[in-house]
């Protein structure tokens, strides 16, 4: 139990968004109006996203410095689960596109970036899935990892600030801090953050014991 409490704080908080996120109160905006609420889930999932592909990147430094295998299993089943929380993360944002700008997808610079940063990682995916030879696939994998969370730095934080953009916080629009996250909303939207990032590290780590399980049953073979 003592080791397990932080999955316990995942559940409970994103329990407490789900149910918070739909029955608590919202202020009023325009254009917005209940979607606002898509605040506790789209958002915290791009945070976790972040968060998540940070560690892969870390431990695909890590691998180029020891060579450590165990560091190129980490690297890339943390992506694989940024992937994951990325898809859910467009799937959200599309949604809440399609009620507040009118489509499902617009001629946005973040949104663009956010679909090309998918298909950069999916490439790194076929990249690994092309070289048989183990350690030169760690090896060219943790380079092109390295690359490809620069290129997400790029086109989700740095060109969006740069250039005209529908996202608050972007292209000289204000950020929701400034305008419509009020007291009653904090209470919701931090402990989703936190929830969905413990929830996403937890998946990582269940990625992580079943693929050394599987490589374990390919030894003993």
């Amino acid at each position: 139990m003592k080791k397990n409490w932080w999955k316990i704080i995942a559940v409970v908080f994103v329990l407490y968004t789900i149910i918070a996120g739909f029955l608590f109160k919202v202020p009023a905006q325009p254009i917005l109006h209940e979607t606002i609420r898509n605040l506790y889930f789209h958002v915290p999932m791009w945070f976790a996203m972040m968060v998540i592909l940070f560690v892969s990147v870390w431990h695909s430094i890590k691998y180029l410095n020891k060579s450590n295998f165990d560091s190129d299993i980490l690297a890339s089943q943390a992506a694989h689960t940024g992937m994951l929380v990325g898809a859910l993360g467009l799937i959200t944002g599309s949604v809440w596109a399609r009620f507040t700008w009118g489509a499902w997808w617009v001629a946005d610079t973040k949104l663009n970036g956010a679909a090309i940063t998918m298909l950069i990682y999916m490439a790194y995916f076929v990249l690994r899935g092309s070289i048989d030879e183990e350690q030169k696939r760690a090896r060219i994998g943790a380079v092109y990892n390295i690359l490809a969370y620069v290129m997400l730095i790029v086109f989700l934080m740095i060109l969006p600030r740069m250039n005209d953009s529908l996202h608050p916080g972007n292209g000289g629009n204000p950020g929701f801090n400034k305008y419509d996250l009020d007291s009653n909303m904090r209470l919701v939207f931090y402990p989703a953050v936190l929830g969905w990032i413990l929830l996403v590290v937890w998946i990582f780590t269940l990625r992580v014991r079943l693929e050394k399980l599987k490589r374990k049953t390919l030894i003993d073979e």
